[in-house]
């Protein structure tokens, strides 16, 4: 199909500036693509009939990544430090 329809996934390196470039970047297009990923995700992990701790153990995960990522410089001056 056309390239704005393919998903990441099945886009080549070379296609990647064309694939961007088609993407809408307004605040509807980035909330409507956000949507779209989440129920892709619930649908893949959450709302199985056998699931496992697979998607809440990544959510987790994420999360604390995140926070990571956030609280840094805040850690980044309060750790150890070995003067020479």
């Amino acid at each position: 199909g056309p390239l704005s329809e393919r998903p990441l996934m099945e886009v080549r390196l070379g296609e990647l500036h064309s694939w961007i470039s088609t993407c809408n970047f307004s605040p509807q297009g980035l909330l409507g693509a956000v949507q779209k990923a989440w129920s892709s995700y619930c649908a893949k992990y959450i709302h199985v009939r056998q699931g496992g701790p697979a998607g809440i153990s990544m959510l987790l995960a994420g999360y604390c990544l995140l926070s990571y990522g956030w609280n840094y410089q805040h850690l980044k001056q309060y750790r150890w430090r070995k003067y020479h």
